[in-house]
Protein backbone atom coordinates (compact mmCIF):
# COMPACT_ATOMS: atom_id res chain seq x y z
CA UNK A 1 0.00 0.00 0.00
CA UNK A 2 1.13 3.30 -1.02
CA UNK A 3 0.13 4.84 2.60
CA UNK A 4 3.01 1.98 3.79
CA UNK A 5 5.55 3.41 1.54
CA UNK A 6 5.14 6.71 2.66
CA UNK A 7 5.16 5.73 6.74
CA UNK A 8 8.55 3.99 5.44
CA UNK A 9 10.04 7.07 4.05
CA UNK A 10 8.82 9.20 6.83
CA UNK A 11 10.55 7.47 9.49
CA UNK A 12 13.53 6.81 7.22
CA UNK A 13 13.94 11.07 6.03
CA UNK A 14 13.25 11.76 9.84
CA UNK A 15 10.29 13.80 8.47
CA UNK A 16 7.18 15.34 9.85
CA UNK A 17 4.04 15.28 7.45
CA UNK A 18 2.04 18.83 7.66
CA UNK A 19 -1.89 18.66 5.20
CA UNK A 20 -4.15 21.83 5.78
CA UNK A 21 -7.64 20.96 6.41
CA UNK A 22 -8.26 21.48 2.47
CA UNK A 23 -6.43 18.81 1.08
CA UNK A 24 -7.76 14.93 -0.19
CA UNK A 25 -9.05 13.10 2.52
CA UNK A 26 -6.14 10.73 2.44
CA UNK A 27 -3.62 12.87 2.58
CA UNK A 28 -5.01 13.98 5.90
CA UNK A 29 -5.31 10.76 7.32
CA UNK A 30 -1.37 9.78 6.24
CA UNK A 31 -0.36 13.29 8.20
CA UNK A 32 0.99 13.85 11.80
CA UNK A 33 -1.18 17.01 11.64
CA UNK A 34 -3.68 18.78 10.22
CA UNK A 35 -5.14 22.07 10.24
CA UNK A 36 -5.55 25.71 9.40
CA UNK A 37 -2.99 28.27 8.48
CA UNK A 38 -2.50 29.28 12.50
CA UNK A 39 -2.48 25.68 13.73
CA UNK A 40 -0.06 24.89 11.22
CA UNK A 41 2.36 27.69 11.70
CA UNK A 42 2.16 27.16 15.66
CA UNK A 43 2.80 23.67 14.94
CA UNK A 44 5.74 24.43 12.66
CA UNK A 45 8.00 26.21 15.62
CA UNK A 46 7.25 22.84 17.93
CA UNK A 47 8.78 20.45 15.44
CA UNK A 48 11.72 18.57 16.40
CA UNK A 49 11.79 16.49 12.60
CA UNK A 50 14.44 16.98 9.83
CA UNK A 51 12.10 17.41 7.05
CA UNK A 52 8.77 19.30 6.62
CA UNK A 53 6.57 17.80 3.94
CA UNK A 54 3.93 20.26 3.37
CA UNK A 55 0.69 19.20 2.25
CA UNK A 56 -1.27 22.24 1.39
CA UNK A 57 0.16 25.61 -1.19
CA UNK A 58 3.30 27.63 -1.27
CA UNK A 59 2.77 30.06 1.16
CA UNK A 60 2.48 28.12 3.88
CA UNK A 61 5.42 25.93 3.34
CA UNK A 62 7.02 28.98 2.92
CA UNK A 63 6.29 30.14 5.99
CA UNK A 64 7.22 26.77 7.77
CA UNK A 65 10.57 27.43 5.93
CA UNK A 66 10.74 30.79 7.45
CA UNK A 67 10.22 29.34 10.84
CA UNK A 68 12.27 26.27 10.33
CA UNK A 69 15.57 27.78 8.40
CA UNK A 70 17.65 25.70 9.64
CA UNK A 71 15.08 22.43 7.93
CA UNK A 72 14.43 20.73 4.70
CA UNK A 73 10.62 21.77 3.55
CA UNK A 74 9.60 20.18 0.77
CA UNK A 75 5.98 20.65 -1.25
CA UNK A 76 4.98 17.71 -3.06
CA UNK A 77 3.66 19.70 -6.03
CA UNK A 78 5.42 22.90 -6.81
CA UNK A 79 2.65 24.45 -8.94
CA UNK A 80 0.29 24.58 -5.93
CA UNK A 81 -0.45 27.97 -5.36
CA UNK A 82 -2.68 30.72 -4.08
CA UNK A 83 -4.46 32.77 -6.94
CA UNK A 84 -5.39 35.48 -3.99
CA UNK A 85 -1.13 35.47 -2.95
CA UNK A 86 -0.43 36.16 -6.41
CA UNK A 87 -3.06 39.57 -6.28
CA UNK A 88 -0.52 41.82 -4.86
CA UNK A 89 3.18 42.12 -5.77
CA UNK A 90 5.70 44.15 -3.10
CA UNK A 91 6.41 46.57 -5.56
CA UNK A 92 2.68 47.36 -5.22
CA UNK A 93 2.54 46.97 -1.69
CA UNK A 94 5.42 49.83 -1.39
CA UNK A 95 3.55 51.85 -3.86
CA UNK A 96 0.57 51.48 -1.35
CA UNK A 97 2.74 52.47 1.27
CA UNK A 98 3.72 55.63 0.25
CA UNK A 99 0.30 56.96 -0.39
CA UNK A 100 -0.44 55.94 3.44
CA UNK A 101 3.06 57.18 5.66
CA UNK A 102 3.42 56.19 8.90
CA UNK A 103 0.74 53.41 8.50
CA UNK A 104 0.86 49.76 9.62
CA UNK A 105 1.09 47.07 7.08
CA UNK A 106 -0.47 44.32 7.73
CA UNK A 107 -1.03 41.55 5.82
CA UNK A 108 -2.65 37.48 5.83
CA UNK A 109 -0.65 34.84 5.81
CA UNK A 110 -2.22 34.16 2.79
CA UNK A 111 0.55 36.34 0.56
CA UNK A 112 3.98 36.17 -0.82
CA UNK A 113 6.94 35.64 1.19
CA UNK A 114 7.76 39.32 -0.49
CA UNK A 115 4.99 40.87 0.66
CA UNK A 116 5.06 39.54 4.41
CA UNK A 117 8.67 41.28 4.30
CA UNK A 118 7.07 44.29 3.63
CA UNK A 119 4.45 44.28 6.72
CA UNK A 120 4.84 45.31 10.26
CA UNK A 121 2.61 41.98 10.96
CA UNK A 122 0.95 39.00 9.77
CA UNK A 123 -2.55 37.24 10.16
CA UNK A 124 -4.52 34.62 10.24
CA UNK A 125 -8.19 34.08 9.38
CA UNK A 126 -8.04 32.69 12.83
CA UNK A 127 -6.21 35.10 14.62
CA UNK A 128 -6.71 38.24 12.81
CA UNK A 129 -9.95 39.82 15.13
CA UNK A 130 -7.52 39.58 18.23
CA UNK A 131 -4.25 40.63 16.59
CA UNK A 132 -5.85 43.54 15.11
CA UNK A 133 -7.43 44.52 18.14
CA UNK A 134 -3.68 44.95 19.48
CA UNK A 135 -3.38 48.16 16.69
CA UNK A 136 -7.03 49.64 17.54
CA UNK A 137 -6.25 53.27 16.32
CA UNK A 138 -3.50 52.46 14.16
CA UNK A 139 -4.03 53.59 10.36
CA UNK A 140 -3.57 50.23 8.85
CA UNK A 141 -3.09 49.31 5.23
CA UNK A 142 -4.53 45.03 5.06
CA UNK A 143 -3.29 43.43 2.10
CA UNK A 144 -4.61 41.15 0.37
CA UNK A 145 -7.73 40.11 1.34
CA UNK A 146 -10.63 42.70 0.87
CA UNK A 147 -13.08 40.47 2.50
CA UNK A 148 -11.41 39.39 5.65
CA UNK A 149 -10.08 42.94 5.78
CA UNK A 150 -13.65 44.23 6.09
CA UNK A 151 -14.40 41.80 8.57
CA UNK A 152 -12.34 42.74 10.98
CA UNK A 153 -12.55 46.26 10.61
CA UNK A 154 -16.61 46.28 11.06
CA UNK A 155 -15.55 43.86 13.98
CA UNK A 156 -13.80 46.19 15.70
CA UNK A 157 -15.11 49.45 14.84
CA UNK A 158 -11.97 50.76 12.77
CA UNK A 159 -11.70 51.62 8.77
CA UNK A 160 -8.77 49.83 6.78
CA UNK A 161 -6.98 50.75 3.50
CA UNK A 162 -7.96 47.31 2.22
CA UNK A 163 -6.47 46.19 -1.20
CA UNK A 164 -8.91 44.57 -3.40
CA UNK A 165 -7.86 40.62 -3.43
CA UNK A 166 -9.89 37.99 -2.53
CA UNK A 167 -10.24 33.80 -2.83
CA UNK A 168 -11.71 33.05 -6.04
CA UNK A 169 -12.79 29.78 -4.40
CA UNK A 170 -14.62 31.69 -1.84
CA UNK A 171 -16.09 34.43 -3.77
CA UNK A 172 -18.36 31.45 -5.52
CA UNK A 173 -20.44 31.54 -2.29
CA UNK A 174 -24.02 33.46 -2.96
CA UNK A 175 -26.60 34.29 -0.76
CA UNK A 176 -28.90 31.48 -2.54
CA UNK A 177 -26.67 28.88 -1.36
CA UNK A 178 -27.14 29.44 2.03
CA UNK A 179 -31.05 29.92 1.88
CA UNK A 180 -30.66 26.23 -0.36
CA UNK A 181 -28.58 25.24 3.12
CA UNK A 182 -30.73 26.23 5.54
CA UNK A 183 -33.78 24.53 3.57
CA UNK A 184 -31.94 21.41 3.26
CA UNK A 185 -30.61 20.66 6.49
CA UNK A 186 -33.24 22.81 8.18
CA UNK A 187 -33.42 26.34 9.61
CA UNK A 188 -32.03 25.31 13.05
CA UNK A 189 -29.08 24.02 11.83
CA UNK A 190 -26.35 26.54 12.16
CA UNK A 191 -24.24 28.21 9.07
CA UNK A 192 -20.77 28.38 9.03
CA UNK A 193 -18.93 30.07 6.63
CA UNK A 194 -15.57 31.74 6.35
CA UNK A 195 -14.15 34.94 6.55
CA UNK A 196 -13.00 34.85 3.21
CA UNK A 197 -16.33 35.39 1.76
CA UNK A 198 -18.63 38.16 0.60
CA UNK A 199 -19.82 40.23 2.86
CA UNK A 200 -23.50 39.67 2.14
CA UNK A 201 -22.88 36.39 2.57
CA UNK A 202 -20.68 36.67 6.18
CA UNK A 203 -23.91 38.73 7.37
CA UNK A 204 -26.54 36.25 6.71
CA UNK A 205 -24.57 33.40 8.16
CA UNK A 206 -24.75 32.41 11.59
CA UNK A 207 -21.36 32.29 12.47
CA UNK A 208 -17.95 33.47 10.73
CA UNK A 209 -14.80 31.39 11.39
CA UNK A 210 -11.77 29.92 9.86
CA UNK A 211 -11.76 26.23 9.11
CA UNK A 212 -10.27 25.65 12.63
CA UNK A 213 -12.62 27.55 14.37
CA UNK A 214 -15.58 25.93 13.01
CA UNK A 215 -13.92 22.15 14.21
CA UNK A 216 -13.94 23.79 17.63
CA UNK A 217 -17.24 25.14 17.28
CA UNK A 218 -18.81 21.55 16.19
CA UNK A 219 -17.27 19.65 18.17
CA UNK A 220 -18.02 21.94 21.41
CA UNK A 221 -21.99 22.79 19.57
CA UNK A 222 -24.85 20.67 21.24
CA UNK A 223 -26.60 20.74 17.41
CA UNK A 224 -26.20 17.98 15.31
CA UNK A 225 -26.91 19.35 11.79
CA UNK A 226 -24.63 22.08 10.33
CA UNK A 227 -24.15 24.08 6.80
CA UNK A 228 -21.03 24.67 5.96
CA UNK A 229 -19.51 27.56 3.75
CA UNK A 230 -16.33 26.76 2.94
CA UNK A 231 -13.86 24.46 0.84
CA UNK A 232 -15.29 21.08 1.02
CA UNK A 233 -11.93 19.48 1.97
CA UNK A 234 -13.28 20.37 6.06
CA UNK A 235 -15.51 18.26 5.45
CA UNK A 236 -13.57 15.20 6.08
CA UNK A 237 -12.03 16.73 9.60
CA UNK A 238 -15.51 17.34 10.70
CA UNK A 239 -16.99 13.97 9.84
CA UNK A 240 -14.15 12.17 10.96
CA UNK A 241 -13.98 14.34 14.56
CA UNK A 242 -18.00 14.13 14.71
CA UNK A 243 -19.12 11.11 13.19
CA UNK A 244 -22.74 11.43 14.62
CA UNK A 245 -23.22 14.71 13.44
CA UNK A 246 -24.02 15.55 9.49
CA UNK A 247 -23.05 17.92 7.41
CA UNK A 248 -24.52 20.13 4.50
CA UNK A 249 -21.83 21.78 2.22
CA UNK A 250 -22.78 24.49 0.16
CA UNK A 251 -21.55 26.31 -2.98
CA UNK A 252 -19.60 23.12 -4.60
CA UNK A 253 -16.20 24.88 -3.35
CA UNK A 254 -13.09 23.05 -4.26
CA UNK A 255 -9.52 24.88 -4.35
CA UNK A 256 -7.67 22.55 -7.26
CA UNK A 257 -4.37 23.99 -5.78
CA UNK A 258 -4.95 22.09 -2.47
CA UNK A 259 -6.68 18.88 -4.54
CA UNK A 260 -2.82 18.75 -6.56
CA UNK A 261 -1.43 17.30 -3.36
CA UNK A 262 -1.85 13.30 -3.99
CA UNK A 263 -0.84 10.11 -2.04
CA UNK A 264 1.71 9.36 -5.09
CA UNK A 265 3.04 13.13 -4.78
CA UNK A 266 3.43 12.91 -1.10
CA UNK A 267 5.31 9.61 -1.59
CA UNK A 268 7.75 10.70 -4.39
CA UNK A 269 8.64 13.97 -2.61
CA UNK A 270 9.63 12.12 0.07
CA UNK A 271 11.72 8.92 -1.84
CA UNK A 272 13.33 11.47 -4.39
CA UNK A 273 13.42 14.15 -1.77
CA UNK A 274 12.23 16.80 -4.07
CA UNK A 275 10.77 19.95 -4.59
CA UNK A 276 12.60 21.79 -1.69
CA UNK A 277 11.05 25.17 -0.70
CA UNK A 278 13.98 27.85 -1.04
CA UNK A 279 13.44 31.57 0.81
CA UNK A 280 16.01 33.92 0.32
CA UNK A 281 18.09 34.88 3.84
CA UNK A 282 17.24 38.63 3.16
CA UNK A 283 13.72 38.23 2.66
CA UNK A 284 13.31 35.40 4.93
CA UNK A 285 14.71 37.35 8.16
CA UNK A 286 12.42 40.30 7.04
CA UNK A 287 9.39 37.97 6.88
CA UNK A 288 9.92 36.16 9.86
CA UNK A 289 9.59 39.63 12.01
CA UNK A 290 5.86 39.77 10.65
CA UNK A 291 4.86 36.43 11.50
CA UNK A 292 6.81 36.07 14.87
CA UNK A 293 4.64 39.43 16.04
CA UNK A 294 1.60 37.31 15.17
CA UNK A 295 2.49 33.91 17.05
CA UNK A 296 3.70 36.33 19.74
CA UNK A 297 -0.17 38.03 19.91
Amino acid sequence: MIEDEIRMLRNDRRAVILAHNYCRGEVQDIADFTGDSLELARKATEIQADVIVFCGVRFMAETAKILNPEKKVLLPDPTAGCPMAEMITAAQLRELKAQHPGAKAVCYVNSTTEVKAECDICVTSGNAEKVMATLKGEEIIFVPDMHLGGYVSKKLGETYACWKGFCPVHAKLELRHIRDGRIEAGMDAPVLVHPECDKPVREAADHCLSTGGMCRFVKESPAERFVIGTEKGILHRLQKENPEKEFFPIGDLVCEDMKKITLEKLRDALEKMQYEVVVPDEIAKRARKAIERMLSV
